[in-house]
């Protein structure tokens, strides 16, 4: 009978591969026992990330993740701020002081906007009415920075230089209270040229390409680089992002921040800069031609330019800290996908609620799929009021088209045909406020015909084009829950939230046989 040989025997191949050889030194001993023991412990240290992994997965069973998804500036980080507002307050409050960059660069590109358009219509409202073509030209960035001056004249000026070395005149006693608009233009080009320097301190110096000109991106933890002096972090916030799978930045609430920093040099520049500069924007915004441009829409602001210029006075303060309306309503556009975690209390009971902000530009929609697999729930945002815009990527198309393909998409996504659904038609307020400056719905959706011009009619129209596009693509006889919202309001908003909430919980409950 041929003998086995058993894992202590001699003749065990994997003991005689092992075996040190007969020549070992003392100190290759001592190197191979090093060796030996750094192997254990990688081992070691693999199984009890494995441990730590299977725990992981087994308490996220229980988790609900909702996907934020719509276009570009529909209002998804405006929703997403909300419930930090709602769930995570402290978070919200820790980084206050890093949303005063944002406010910043807000105020700066809209003066520019407003220079650059100007110079444009050589400075003057000729009467006439705004022409389709016009309203969607976009205007050279690179022409920006002269805003209809010669280049001589500017060339002693570099981009972004300090207050101290080309800020505007100091008034005198004979200078004149009020200016021209080239007065104006040749007072405000210091503020105007700081603005690369505010975006690269934003976006870390990074570019998009294929998302729009011209828009400045930025990726989850952008607040730390806002709120450096020197190489010392002001406010660390505690666990404050951790890296989570194919490059997702997790942000957690941390600790409050204290309000009562000293802000880095380019930050205190601009605010010194802003302070200056208070009457001459001023002046600027209430100019008669501004006005006149803007009525007959040849000047065409964002809501959250026309915010910030109304409340300049304010936000030029030296002691300036932004407000939780300022943070709402501050814009800047999302690179990637972030998950913010909020435990939400539901009748007595804590669940961990996984919510995904998403880049909305069409550069960036192919980031949503990994996330549709295991998702629970979607917000899709669509702003109502954007019916007489274009995308910033493709000027042919129309926003309210746009996002009326892009829900058609999600409806139809087999990933997606058993996941709670709940449409945001956003913007309401702004959609309210063209109606009544007499802008027509029909001018730019020719499909509306002569429908009344008024906002009930209005929104029941895109309403029931949003309904249709889900009864196409609804084998599974899903509720499509829908919402008439402007996410900045706040009571409003935290209302329809917590109907949301409610919903989107039965549903889970339903969907995981506990009810």
């Amino acid at each position: 009978m041929i003998r086995t040989p058993s894992i202590r025997s001699q003749d065990d191949p994997l003991s005689i591969a092992i075996r040190p050889p007969p020549t070992e030194t003392e100190t290759d001993r001592q190197v191979r026992l090093q060796q030996e023991a750094e192997a254990r412990r990688i081992s070691e240290q693999i199984d009890e990330e494995l441990r730590i992994e299977r725990e992981k997965l087994k308490r996220s069973k229980g988790d609900v993740k909702l996907l934020l998804l719509g276009q570009a500036e529909s209002g998804k980080s405006t929703l997403q701020k909300q419930f930090q507002l709602m769930y995570s307050p402290a978070s919200l409050d820790s980084e206050r002081m890093s949303w005063r960059t944002v406010v910043y660069f807000n105020v700066v590109r809209s003066v520019k906007k407003i220079l650059v358009t100007l110079d444009a219509w050589d400075d003057i409202d000729d009467g006439s009415d705004s022409q389709s073509t016009l309203e969607r030209q976009e205007l050279s960035q690179d022409d920006a920075l002269l805003v209809g001056t010669s280049r001589a004249s500017f060339a002693g000026l570099r981009v972004g230089a300090l207050p101290s070395e080309v800020g505007p005149p100091s008034p005198t006693a004979s200078s004149p209270t009020k200016f021209s608009i080239p007065d104006l233009r040749h007072r405000l080009l210091p503020l105007v040229n700081i603005e690369p320097q505010l975006a690269d301190r934003l976006n870390g110096g990074i570019s998009v390409s294929g998302s729009g000109r011209g828009e400045v991106y930025v990726r989850s933890g952008w607040q730390a680089r806002t709120i450096y002096t020197g190489q010392k972090l002001i406010g660390r916030r505690s666990q404050r992002a951790e890296t989570g799978s194919a490059g997702l930045i997790v942000e957690r609430p941390g600790t409050a921040m204290s309000t009562d920093v000293n802000l880095d040099t380019l930050v205190d520049h601009v605010a010194t800069m802003l302070d200056q500069s208070r009457e001459d924007i001023t002046t600027l915004w209430e100019h008669s031609v501004v006005r006149a441009l803007i009525s007959k829409r040849k000047l065409k602001l964002d809501e959250w330019s026309e915010f910030f210029l109304n409340n300049i006075a304010r936000i030029s303060a030296r002691d300036y800290i932004p407000s939780t309306d300022d943070i709402l309503h501050a814009r800047i556009q999302t690179m990637g996908v972030a998950e913010h975690i909020f435990d939400v209390d539901i009748h007595g009971r804590s669940v961990s609620w996984h919510l995904y902000d998403v880049g909305g530009a069409r550069g960036q929609r192919h980031s949503w799929v990994p996330y549709f697999d295991d998702a629970n729930a979607i917000i899709f945002v669509c702003p109502i009021s954007a019916f007489d815009q274009y995308l910033e990527e493709d000027p042919r198309t129309n926003r309210i088209d746009d996002s009326l393909q892009l829900f058609t998409q999600i409806c139809s996504n087999q990933l997606l045909k058993k996941v709670h659904l709940v449409l945001f038609l956003n913007k309401t307020d702004i959609l309210k406020k063209k109606l009544e400056r007499g802008l027509l719905v029909s001018k730019y959706i020719l499909s509306y015909g002569d429908r009344p011009n008024e906002y009930e009619s209005v929104v029941q129209y895109f309403r029931s084009h949003f309904l249709q596009v889900h009864r196409r693509n609804n084998e599974n006889r899903r509720v499509l829950y829908t919402h008439m919202t402007n996410v900045t309001d706040t009571r409003a908003t935290q209302a329809i939230i917590g109907n949301v909430r409610d919903s989107i919980f039965r549903g889970y409950l339903q969907s995981a046989a506990l009810v």
